[in-house]
């Protein structure tokens, strides 16, 4: 290929050439030659590319088809049902429902009904009728220790930095929660001024970081702490654990994206990466991380307390609980993130093979709380691919109290899923801190569009709790959903996550399928147990 680069490029500077002898206008063509002249004898001589070597010119096309393949695939090649991470099914109606269209589907489902682990609700003959002045259901969030509770919707905006985020999309989301009366998660990057700017109401996420709360050595501070957590905007506080696109990695805010006004936010030095640790520098044990709670607690005022995680080692949690029991500390909520959480910047290995994803991962820990006779004290909240009101219904079956969503509301904002969150070209200006094209995203436009997009799947809830014959979402429980495990078997919920007994876990006499978890598990350690005898003293002091 090479040679025959040489011969054609020879050949063709002769020709033109001698053909300008006769007629000299054509000599114009050299300004087409000679630059892909230039450009095969770079690859040529370059390094770096073996097939730019090979076949200098035409090797290049091959980075040109890998660019164009992701768009060429999204416009017109995927169907309505296969397309990743959100499916064009799913995109359309989030657009459709921001945007007040319609939003109805012609022809029947475009679903495959027989394909293994298909789910569907069970309606009901008794279904009830929804009025148009039905106001939307609220959640209750603040245990007996709270003081000031939230009234939470039952679907709200999960955590997003301003940061991953640019300022007109957090301007837009917090306008949008402000218009629509739900939260808005701040995610680890503190509190901005675009939080404040609308008023809306804001779950203020407390990281690894402790940005927002830190003092000069990266630790908790108490003191700014309580200063942020005293703003009337902030109805809660998250503690974050983990995600779910990258647990136990830690955040990451690219240099690129570090600008001078984020690093004095997060009290950074701008311009560089920002690695979130892993772990916290506050508490190392479980019993720890409960009078950590009560003390953000405390310092907030009374404000409801929680933390967010993606489930890893199940015996861990138990720990938790088991610390909850000792210590009569409880949060106000737990934020369940499945493993199929999205984020700007993962490595490909924590995206694709770390984290429980957000079923199972709700199932379980819906299941331990009732084991150990917590969950009528604590609210769980799940987010995790929730685009549409049957998705609000299967977590809340599952025993989930509200939802969040964050790629759903990102959609809604205009999210045209190019894939470049990590690269700060962010085509509608959303997950960028290019001034240029941020200022595409219009903040009252896409507020409003944010606002219908919630109170149209709330609805869309509301709508299949009534056609269960339910008045409420909240009275949805697991023999609600069905679910086709094989080509010849369908199961409901109920059957594939059974209900433990409530309590069952501060006896004895606990499930089997729970020995493993109990086993390892103590209060005063995350680290698993590793035999009977360091169990036997930790069952005795919680029965």
């Amino acid at each position: 290929m090479r040679r025959e680069f040489v011969f054609t490029s020879v050949l063709s500077v002769c020709v033109v050439f001698l053909l300008g002898l006769v007629w000299p206008s054509i000599h114009w063509l050299f300004v087409m030659i000679l630059p892909v002249v230039g450009l095969g004898v770079f690859d040529m001589l370059q390094t770096r590319h073996a097939l730019w070597r090979t076949h200098p010119v035409l090797g290049r096309g091959r980075w040109f088809m890998e660019f164009l393949r992701p768009f060429l695939r999204q416009y017109f090649f995927e169907s309505e049902t296969d397309g990743v991470p959100i499916n064009r099914m799913f995109r359309s109606v989030i657009y459709q429902r921001a945007k007040g269209d319609l939003d109805t589907v012609p022809y029947g489902t475009k679903v495959d009904t027989l394909r293994v682990g298909y789910e569907w609700i069970g309606h009901s003959m008794a279904a009830k009728h929804i009025s148009s002045e039905a106001v939307q259901p609220r959640v209750e969030i603040g245990g007996a220790d709270c003081i000031q509770p939230y009234s939470a919707s039952i679907f709200n905006i999960s955590a997003m930095s301003f940061g991953a985020l640019s300022s007109n999309a957090i301007l837009a989301l917090n306008k949008g929660a402000g218009i629509g009366g739900f939260c808005h998660n701040t995610g680890e990057g503190s509190v901005s001024r675009y939080h404040l700017e609308h008023g809306g109401d804001l779950i203020w996420q407390v990281g690894t970081g402790y940005f927002g709360c830190r003092d000069n050595d990266g630790k908790f501070c108490p003191k700014t702490y309580a200063a942020m957590a005293a703003k009337d905007n902030v109805k809660m506080i998250e503690i974050k654990m983990s995600q779910g696109a990258k647990p136990g990695h830690g955040g990451i805010l690219p240099a690129h994206k570090n600008t001078e006004e984020i690093a004095r936010i997060r009290a950074v030095e701008s311009g560089t990466r920002v690695d979130s640790p892993p772990a916290h520098s506050a508490f190392s044990t479980p019993i720890e991380m409960m009078h950590f709670i009560q003390q953000l607690r405390e310092l907030s005022g009374g404000k409801p307390v929680g933390f967010k995680f993606s489930v890893g080692r199940q015996s861990e949690f138990f720990a938790l609980c088991k610390a909850m029991v000792l210590s009569g500390i409880r949060p106000d909520f737990i934020t369940v993130d499945g493993g199929e959480g999205g984020t700007g910047a993962a490595p490909l290995e924590y995206t694709n093979s770390v984290g429980m994803p957000l079923r199972d991962a709700l199932s379980f820990v819906c299941d331990v709380l009732i084991g150990f006779d917590l969950k009528k004290d604590i609210k769980i909240i799940a987010s995790g691919k929730v685009f549409t009101g049957f998705h609000l219904v299967k977590n809340i079956a599952m025993g989930a109290d509200a939802c969040n969503s964050a790629r759903g509301m990102m959609v809604a904002l205009g999210c045209v899923q190019s894939l470049l969150c990590n690269t700060n070209e962010c085509p509608v200006g959303i997950a960028t801190q290019n001034p240029t094209l941020s200022v595409g995203l219009v903040v009252g436009d896409k507020a409003q569009r944010i606002a219908r997009f919630h109170d149209e799947t709330v609805s869309a809830t509301m709508e299949l709790a009534a056609s269960a014959g339910l008045e409420l979402p909240s009275q949805l429980n697991r023999s609600h959903i069905f679910r086709r495990v094989s080509q010849m078997e369908i199961k409901r919920y109920d059957e594939i996550y059974p209900y433990p007994v409530a309590g069952c876990l501060l006896t004895n006499e606990f499930p089997k399928h729970f020995a493993q978890e109990m086993m390892e598990s103590s209060a005063d350690s995350f680290m698993p147990k590793r035999n009977i005898a360091e169990h036997t003293g930790g069952l005795e002091e919680l029965t």
